[in-house]
């Protein structure tokens, strides 16, 4: 079999090694995780962990980015199954971004939604070249058609805009949730003055989530946007946990005697995004075949 590729089994074996690797990492960034309870009869089962938004919605400490995926890379059919896959374990939150493949992430994302939507806790990005004028609601109406679905759950904004249109980015975000066509927005890449900044306008209390790389070799948020967030009761969702494409934690020297990153080549151990939301992004992926479920 490719070294690359894992059967279920094995994918299934991974995530378990990657999740018991971070118990501290998990604690840190999702406060607001439901704690597992132990069961008291032979049948019971302890609670799935989650991570609470703002506005009541719970979602899976882990998800799926997708930046790659869609590309080229590998063939169709072994990225959907890798998506699948990870579905199936629980990590039903995808994220993608409309600038991924120029749409063609989004569009690949669409035939894995098709007959379990409502399963999906979907996420999307805006760009801040696309805010000007009504650009934040034609994003929002091309994104919807490449995923063949007619709301996003999380509407991001992909980076800072200056502060002058923040109160313009704000309003188009409560336009599109007032219709129905986003359940809620947040923010990506955002230090603190910038979320200062957005809690300054009209509705930017509203923002659910601020998205940032972190990782246990690059922890630049701590401790000022990590506490900020804190502070304001805002879920972070950290991307590139296990470090990105250049800076893999799997080949640092005091991490490579764990068993779980011996098995795992440079080139393939991706994070999923891990959302200081209390979730990974399914960003790169930590299995081989997640690769890139970036």
């Amino acid at each position: 079999m490719n070294r690359h590729l894992l059967n279920r089994r094995q994918f299934s074996a991974r995530c378990a090694a990657f999740g018991l690797s971070f118990p501290a990492l998990s604690a840190m960034l999702a406060p607001q995780a439901t704690a597992q309870v132990l069961g008291t009869g032979a049948g019971s089962k302890p609670a799935a962990r989650t991570v609470k938004l703002p506005d009541g919605t719970t979602v899976p400490p882990l998800g799926q980015g997708c930046w790659h995926l869609g590309q080229g890379r590998h063939p169709p059919a072994v990225e959907e199954e890798a998506l699948r896959t990870g579905i199936s374990l629980g990590m039903t939150l995808i994220d993608t971004s409309g600038n991924y493949g120029n749409g063609r992430s989004e569009q690949f994302i669409s035939h894995v939604l098709a007959g379990q939507r409502e399963r999906i806790f979907l996420v999307t990005k805006v760009e801040a070249s696309e805010v000007s004028g009504d650009g934040i609601a034609r994003a929002c109406a091309a994104s919807l058609a490449r995923l063949g679905t007619d709301h996003l759950d999380l509407y991001l904004l992909h980076s800072p805009v200056p502060s002058a249109q923040l109160s313009g980015v704000v309003a188009a975000f409560e336009q599109l949730r007032a219709a129905g066509k986003i359940r809620a927005w947040g923010v990506s890449n955002f230090n603190v003055g910038e979320m200062e900044d957005l809690f300054r306008v009209p509705d930017g209390h509203r923002c659910a989530t601020n998205q940032v790389p972190y990782s246990l070799n690059y922890r630049h948020i701590e401790p000022a946007v990590l506490l900020w967030c804190k502070q304001h009761n805002m879920p972070v969702m950290a991307y590139s946990p296990l470090g990105g494409d250049h800076n893999l934690i799997v080949g640092d020297r005091t991490l490579a005697f764990r068993p779980w990153v011996q098995r795992f080549p440079d080139n393939s151990a991706q994070p999923l995004k891990w959302c200081a939301i209390g979730r990974v992004d399914a960003q790169p992926s930590p299995c081989p075949g997640l690769r890139r479920a970036q």
